[in-house]
C-alpha cells in the first residue's frame, strides 16, 4: 500500500529539493515510485515562475509533478477549489501504488488536503452583491456590517485586504464561521483502501540563516528578470487577478512598473513581506502533531531523508 507524504515548512527552506531527494531515495531504497503534488497557492499559476521559485520541468529530475500551472493569472485560486483537485490527484496516485509527495508552504492548502477539513459556506450571488457594494462605497460599510454580525471576526480580519473582508461578511451572512483554522486535534484525511498512512516531514532552518537566504532570493528574483516576467503576465490578466496580483513580489513588481515604487523600494518591501510570511508559516506548521523535522540550516540533510525512505514498515 502507498503512502502520502507531506513536505512542509517556511519558504526558502528547500522543500522542493527535499521532495525530489525523498522521491529518489524511496525508489533507490525500496523501488517505490513517487510523484509530487503542489501545495503552493502561487505555483498554481501559469507563467508565475521566477517570483514563486517554481522548479522548471528540466529541474525536476524526471519526477512527475502535478497541479502546477493550472490557472491563468486572471483566475481566482481558492483553497476550496484546490482541495478536491489535490485529493483526486493523490487518490489516483495511491490507487496505482505510487507514493504521493504533497509539497508546499501554503498552510491552509496543505491542511485542507491532509486533514479532515471543512470550509465555510459559499454563495456566488451574495459574493457578487458584496463585491458590487465594495466597488461603489469602499470597504468601510462592509466592515461596519461585519462588526454587527460577527464582531470577533471583524476584529481579526485583515482590514487592508478587501477580498478577505468580503469573504468574511459573505460567510457571516450565510450563518457560518469565517475563522478557518487548523483544528486543535485534527484528524488525518483517509484517501481510501490504497492509503496506508500519512507521513508529515517538516523542513526547518535556523532563523538568521533563513533570513539571509530569503533576502538574497528576493534580490535574485529581480536579477533573474522578474520585471520582464510581470510585463509578460499583464496582458494575461495579472492585474485583474484577485489572487495573483497580490502575490508577494508580484504586487511590488507591478507597483514598480507603475512608477509607484523604485526598484530598491520594491525589493525591500518584498523582503520584509517574505520574512513576515515565513514566520507565519513556521507558526502554522509547528502545530502539526507527529511531524518529523529535518534541519537544513547547513544545506541538504540527505541522511535524514535516507532514514525516512528506508525506515522499516513505513508503508
Amino acid at each position: 500500500m502507498a503512502t502520502l507524504w507531506a513536505i512542509v515548512g517556511a519558504t526558502g527552506t528547500g522543500k522542493s529539493e527535499a521532495a525530489l531527494d525523498l522521491a529518489e531515495r524511496l525508489y533507490a531504497a525500496r523501488g517505490v515510485s513517487a510523484e509530487v503534488v503542489n501545495a503552493d497557492a502561487m505555483q498554481l499559476y501559469r507563467g508565475m515562475d521566477i517570483g514563486t521559485a517554481k522548479l522548471l520541468p528540466e529541474q525536476r529530475r524526471g519526477v512527475t509533478h502535478h497541479l502546477f500551472d493550472v490557472f491563468d493569472p486572471a483566475e481566482e485560486a481558492t483553497v476550496a477549489r484546490y482541495q478536491p483537485a489535490a485529493r483526486e490527484c493523490i487518490a489516483a496516485l495511491l490507487s496505482r501504488g505510487s507514493d504521493a509527495i504533497l509539497v508546499g508552504g501554503s498552510g491552509l492548502y496543505v491542511s485542507s488536503v491532509i486533514f479532515d477539513f471543512q470550509f465555510p459556506p459559499r454563495d456566488e450571488g451574495v459574493r457578487a452583491e458584496l463585491e458590487a457594494q465594495l466597488e461603489q462605497a469602499g470597504v468601510g460599510p462592509l466592515l461596519a456590517r461585519l462588526h454587527e454580525l460577527a464582531p470577533d471576526v471583524a476584529t481579526a480580519v485583515d482590514q487592508r485586504n478587501p477580498r478577505r473582508v468580503v469573504r468574511a461578511l459573505e460567510v457571516a451572512l450565510l450563518g457560518g464561521d469565517a475563522r478557518v483554522t487548523l483544528p486543535s486535534e485534527p484528524e488525518l484525511w483517509l484517501s481510501g483502501r490504497a492509503h496506508s498512512g500519512t507521513r508529515i516531514v517538516g523542513i526547518s532552518c535556523e532563523r538568521e540563516t533563513l533570513t539571509a537566504r530569503l533576502d538574497r532570493r528576493v534580490e535574485q528574483m529581480w536579477e533573474s528578470g522578474l520585471l520582464d516576467e510581470v510585463r509578460g503576465l499583464i496582458p494575461r490578466g495579472l492585474e485583474r487577478g484577485k489572487t495573483a496580483s497580490r502575490a508577494i513580489g508580484y504586487a511590488q513588481a507591478l507597483a514598480e512598473l507603475r512608477g509607484e515604487l523604485s526598484e530598491a523600494e520594491a525589493i525591500a518591501e518584498t523582503q520584509a513581506l517574505t520574512r513576515r510570511y515565513a514566520r507565519r508559516q513556521v507558526s502554522w506548521f509547528k502545530r502539526y502533531a507527529n511531524t518529523t523535522w529535518v534541519d537544513q540550516t547547513a544545506g541538504k540533510n540527505t541522511a535524514a531523508l535516507d532514514e525516512l525512505a528506508t525506515a522499516a514498515d513505513h508503508r
